[in-house]
């Protein structure tokens, strides 16, 4: 019987596994750090994002991750749970801090980062603090890379991946690069692609797909590169042109929506939530062509929507902005 989350949905669980943190996002864009009068507070990190998406939706999304046990990691249990997320696999260190994160905001929209974790409590999540009985319960296990920079957090990701895959959940994975957190790009790639083989949905960005395949291109070869044999779909999102899908047996691209972009922060974390949302009861979706084509317009409605506010939780979508957007707007 699937778990009901804060919402009541009983659709299929999706469970987010890594990263909760707080973005410092500038009051105005296109500043440096130091050139900025002022800095919003933003809830963030990517796999929390993603949860929040599912739940906003309507879907059934539980989170799992660590906290600093101080006001900023309290305030971010709230957020989850006002937001109808289940906050069960959510753990609290006593002796170290919810991350931050600053975040610039170029005058394009799109973000530079600078980080406080020396450690942060999200990187000393231990695998006998996972909350095992949720992450059985999930239909989809959805995960990060950041949560695999160091020890103990990346045992209990590895942990947390095989409960998960032993009891059923399909695997999807979001690298989420960001290269200022690791030691080197070397090892950042190394690491990113120690868990790939394992996956059966992957997002990565286009950036992304020129960092894993170490080329500037971004072509259906660069991608395919990227193709293993327990994938069932791969997507590269391009930003303001969409998306290219690529299944065992076809391949397409569906455009983007225009918008007046403001902050692309959790843009892709919404994609993804969507998509997630849309196929956790009917994983054959991926098999169809014309019905994965719908799942991906809605998808990138939604990351679309995403980039019309500051701040990625905010700015999430609900199913009738995403319908609006759907019915009333051109696309690229």
């Amino acid at each position: 019987m699937a778990a009901t989350n804060n919402s009541g949905s009983s659709s299929g669980l999706i469970v987010s596994f890594g990263e909760m943190l707080i973005d410092f996002v500038p009051t105005v864009s296109g500043v440096s750090l130091a050139e900025a009068p002022g800095f919003l507070k933003a809830p963030g990190g990517a796999p929390a994002n993603v949860a929040i998406a599912v739940a906003r939706l309507g879907g059934n999304a539980a989170f799992v991750g660590k906290l600093g046990d101080d006001e900023f990691g309290q305030m971010l249990a709230g957020i989850l749970k006002e937001n109808g997320v289940s906050a069960e696999g959510v753990n609290f260190d006593t002796g170290a801090r919810t991350a931050l994160a600053f975040v610039t905001l170029r005058a394009d929209g799109e973000r530079e980062f600078m980080f406080y974790r020396n450690p942060s409590a999200d990187m000393l999540l231990t695998p006998d603090e996972l909350n095992l009985d949720l992450i059985r319960s999930a239909k989809v296990f959805h995960y990060g890379s950041i949560s695999l920079i160091v020890e103990p957090c990346r045992s209990a990701h590895l942990k947390a991946m095989e409960v998960a895959k032993a009891a059923g959940a399909l695997l999807s994975y979001d690298p989420n690069l960001r290269l200022p957190l690791w030691s080197s790009a070397e090892e950042a790639r190394r690491q990113i692609m120690s868990i790939w083989d394992q996956a059966e949905v992957i997002k990565v960005s286009d950036e992304e797909l020129q960092f894993l395949t170490e080329n500037d291109k971004v072509d259906d070869e660069s991608a395919m590169s990227l193709w293993h044999d327990n994938l069932k779909l791969l997507l590269v999102t391009l930003g303001d042109k969409g998306c290219r899908y690529y299944t065992k047996n076809f391949r397409g691209e569906v455009d983007a929506y225009r918008v007046k972009t403001v902050d692309t922060t959790g843009a892709g974390d919404s994609f993804v939530g969507a998509l997630l949302y849309k196929m956790v009861d009917d994983q054959t979706i991926i098999e169809d062509e014309l019905r994965l084509k719908e799942v991906l317009k809605y998808a990138c409605a939604c990351g679309a929507i995403t980039t019309t506010k500051k701040g990625a939780i905010p700015a999430l979508p609900t199913p009738s902005q995403a319908l609006t957007l759907l019915n009333g707007a051109e696309t690229e």
